[in-house]
């Protein structure tokens, strides 16, 4: 194909960073021309910003690389393009980068992080070339897992938010299965470069689908049916957490460009995702409904509650490519903060929204204190660690209503969803302020 054999013939050029560095490309990067310093701080913040860290970071990197190198950097922050002027003595260079799809990648966010720190020390006596093969390593890490491991992960993850949400051991086999394929599906998608709805669709449909066969299945051993209430759980891999949280962030610091078109996007993918899952459940006549009661003690739930949120956040965490000790630190801070903003639901009889919070703040807290013992980006630690208390449910129910025109009782769900949505990244947004000493202020 033509697309494959010449890359200049994609709809997304791609940037041939190779030609900053042949004039100059044994020169000192401190001591080379504006051009080739702008076109290393530009690198540095379109692959920071492929990572999907917010703008806050993004710009911060690059701001770390200008000071290294004796430039000013202005830089304007989106979810995929980024536009920049570098300064000196005098002149001025402008460029436009852009990204042809968003994701989510934080083991390179951690390289990033790390090359950025080495930069900060030793980036003065290297040289462009050295500085852009440095760069090339990083951009072209391959994925930690296969498509197989990510929808594992993705299965394990599912499995567990549903028995958070009220479900059995029933609805988490069903959703074992239907995560894992779809989230299998939606990988290879993403393999062969087919666009982002595209994958949504089509990875939501698969799961759900595959979530009917398997209880069907069961149905035959005499399970109740009420058990096709964990239908929802099936779907949650497709959470856009990271644009979510980040919009919040982003917004709290003014990024309002960024912040707020990452929340369009959050929002594009949970639409899409919850109209697939309505109409695949009209389709079959399936009708959401509250689970079946656990009737455990409430000891014996606190104790499961804690393997399970561990085992959804360490899910979420292998689907964002974290290695498996970033997954396993993000996985304990999940469990403690999780279970904690239940706890305050079911016992402190605390209104949903303001559980979320609290969770989110020591989520925060706690990311923050790991994040100057261990080196990992904070980011990789909270947004797993909440992504797990999106109210996907909610979501899923107030779209199922307001598609059968039953609008009263599609608002009540709409409602408390936002409410828990806006509560995650202000509990965040607070523990940045209390333990971040940089992000708290303007500048």
């Amino acid at each position: 194909m033509e697309y494959e054999d010449n890359p200049r013939m994609r709809h997304h050029m791609p940037i041939p960073w190779e030609e900053f560095a042949e004039k100059n490309g044994d020169t000192i990067a401190r001591e080379a021309p504006l051009r080739e310093k702008a076109a290393l701080v530009g690198r540095i913040g379109i692959i920071m910003l492929s990572c999907g860290t917010g703008a806050w970071r993004v710009r911060e990197s690059m701001n770390t690389a200008s000071r290294v190198l004796g430039i000013t950097c202005s830089a304007d922050v989106g979810l995929v393009s980024l536009e920049y002027t570098c300064y000196e003595n005098g002149m001025s260079y402008t460029q436009a980068l852009s990204l042809p799809r968003t994701g989510v990648n934080t083991d390179k966010l951690r390289e990033m992080e790390s090359f950025v720190r080495r930069f900060a020390n030793d980036g003065a006596y290297l040289t462009v070339r050295q500085v852009h093969d440095l760069l090339d390593k990083i951009e072209n890490k391959p994925a930690n897992y296969p498509a197989f491991v990510a929808g594992l992960a993705s299965a394990l993850a599912c499995a567990g938010f549903v028995f958070l949400l009220g479900g059995g051991w029933i609805e988490m086999i069903c959703c074992f299965c239907g995560a894992g394929l779809g989230n299998y599906v939606r990988k290879k998608m993403g393999e062969y470069h087919l666009t982002h709805l595209a994958n949504t669709v089509v990875s939501v449909a698969v799961a759900c689908l595959v979530y009917l066969v398997v209880f069907e299945l069961l149905l035959k051993f005499n399970i109740n049916e009420r058990h096709e209430a964990g239908y929802i759980g099936a779907m949650l891999f497709v959470i856009p957490g990271f644009p979510f949280i980040t919009s919040g962030l982003d917004i709290a610091k003014l990024d309002m460009r960024s912040g707020l078109e990452r929340l369009a996007h959050a929002v594009t993918i949970v639409v899409v995702a919850t109209l697939v899952g309505w109409l695949v459940a009209y389709t079959v006549h399936l009708r959401p409904a509250d689970f079946i009661p656990l009737n455990l003690p409430p000891l014996v739930l606190l104790l499961l509650r804690l393997p399970a949120s561990f085992c959804g956040v360490f899910g979420f965490s292998i689907m964002f490519n974290s290695t498996p000790k970033m997954a396993t630190t993000a996985g304990v801070i999940g469990a403690i903060a999780n279970t904690l903003r239940l706890e305050l639901v079911d016992l402190g009889h605390m209104p949903p929204s303001a559980a979320a919070f609290c969770g989110a703040l020591v989520a925060g807290l706690l990311a923050s204190l790991i994040h100057k013992k261990m080196d990992f980006p904070r980011i990789s630690l909270t947004v797993p660690s909440i992504v797990i208390m999106v109210p996907g449910l909610y979501l899923y129910r107030a779209t199922y209503n307001i598609g059968l025109t039953s609008i009263g009782v599609g608002a009540y769900w709409l409602t408390q969803a936002i409410l828990i949505i806006i509560a995650l990244p202000l509990g965040l947004i607070a523990a940045r302020i209390v333990a971040d000493s940089k992000w708290r202020y303007n500048d």
